[in-house]
């Protein structure tokens, strides 16, 4: 059986992406993918493709409208919105099976993104609802989380960001210098600019930060590279596959989580928490409810409200890493009962199977 995971915007390094793909691929799917970025950075056992076209809204489109001409598989699974309703059109010509893979709030994010104004926020605002529409009438709808919509569909099934132990990097002994990872997107929302201030404000620690910078915060981010002190400790990556970004879990004391509280992360737990606990790290969250309810249960972290409260938690620990390591313990512990990734990609699997029978 053949699988088309098809994306007009995502690169083929995303994570979640290679989690749904590594779970299809051991369990003898074939998968295909068509998504941005290059063979090097797709998951292990798919058959990759490029999408076609480059960067800006007319690209974009023109991938809308030609990918689902392109996927050969007998399942398509769709990971973004504005290609949907293409998809859902040519899935039922072709006989095709849809899978949606919502995997944030689309709407509620709109509210985080700058270009998202105007007329082309208005725009995006009906994508993103015809998108959702769409999702709920797919054959199936896989959302990453239990706050993301849509709540009514004809075959619902809640997949979340559980760590892949196969992706991840174990921590292990704390390197001899006191060392802070950051890996996500790297924008204002996601904290970059709460994290660049507490790096300046804790001179004993070293920060790598992995992620794709955001276009909006790229000025600012130069602009600190080359005027702030406090940029010899902080090194940016940039995008790469997930192995290759918790390879800096090695050795590394914490793991940093500084979304600010807007609508699309209000009620979210970002995926970076679990799998900063599966790698034996400890966390320093920003005050977001479900962050702050993990965090507590597990105690395997501190919750910091500004970049002050974080450099006080970060400066404590490298004078006395006691209660780091006692965290750090608690991390590992708190995963290991809680987090049963086997589980839930065996279900996500089953679900892709259930679509045709005959592939059991």
């Amino acid at each position: 059986m053949l699988i088309s995971l098809i994306s007009s915007a995502d690169q083929v390094s995303d994570a979640r992406m290679h989690r749904l793909c590594g779970a299809l691929v051991r369990s003898g799917c074939e998968v295909e993918v068509w998504a941005l970025g290059s063979h090097k950075d797709a998951p292990a056992g798919v058959i990759f493709h490029r999408a076609p076209g480059g960067k800006g809204f007319a690209a974009r489109v023109l991938r809308d409208l030609v990918l689902p001409f392109k996927a050969k598989g007998e399942i398509w699974i769709v990971v973004a919105p504005d290609l949907l309703p293409m998809s859902w059109l040519f899935a039922r010509i072709k006989g095709r099976k849809l899978v949606a893979d919502v995997h944030e709030n689309y709407f509620e994010l709109l509210k985080d993104r700058a270009w998202a104004k105007g007329l082309i926020g208005e725009l995006a605002k009906v994508i993103a609802r015809v998108a959702t529409k769409v999702a709920a009438h797919a054959d199936l709808t896989t959302v990453a989380d239990v706050q993301v919509p849509p709540f009514k569909a004809y075959n619902r099934l809640v997949v979340r960001n559980f760590p892949d132990l196969s992706l991840l990097t174990l921590s292990g002994e704390l390197s001899p210098e006191a060392r802070a990872i950051y890996i996500g997107d790297v924008r204002s929302s996601r904290g970059i600019k709460m994290l660049l201030h507490a790096a300046e404000l804790s001179p004993l620690w070293s920060f790598d930060i992995v992620g794709n910078v955001s276009a909006n915060d790229a000025e600012f981010i130069d602009n600190w590279k080359t005027t702030n002190i406090a940029s010899a400790r902080v090194t940016f990556h940039g995008r790469l596959t997930p192995s290759a970004s918790w390879s800096f879990a090695k050795g590394a004391w914490v793991g940093l989580s500084l979304l600010e509280l807007t609508p699309a992360f209000s009620a979210a737990v970002p995926s970076k928490l679990y799998e900063y606990m599966a790698s034996g790290l400890a966390t320093i969250s920003t005050p977001l409810p479900r962050c702050i309810e993990l965090i507590e249960k597990s105690n395997s972290g501190v919750i910091a409200k500004d970049a002050a409260e974080v450099a006080v938690t970060l400066n404590a620990w490298a004078t006395n890493s006691s209660a780091l390591i006692a965290m750090r313990k608690n991390a590992v512990a708190w995963a290991t009962s809680n987090l049963n990734s086997a589980a839930e990609y065996e279900a996500f699997v089953s679900a892709i199977k259930a679509l045709i029978p005959s592939s059991r």
